[in-house]
């Protein structure tokens, strides 16, 4: 016997603007926050690949802008 339920996930993303995907019947692990987008894993993949455009984190960003 297969299951057949698909699993739903969702995008989330943390303090340092870093995306991950999450299953969505879950509670977000700590630091982390909803991003906007639930669906496969696929569609959140896509979603994440859409926005997240530089994958430095945040804190390294600010520090480059600095110098």
């Amino acid at each position: 016997m297969t299951d057949t339920t698909e699993v739903i996930y969702k995008a989330v993303l943390n303090d340092e603007e870093q995306y991950s995907i999450w299953p969505a019947d879950r509670d977000n692990p700590p630091g982390w926050r909803d991003a906007g987008c639930s669906g496969t894993k696929e569609q959140c993949l896509a979603y994440i690949d859409e926005h997240w455009k530089d994958i430095r984190p945040l804190s390294v960003r600010k520090a480059l802008g600095a110098a």
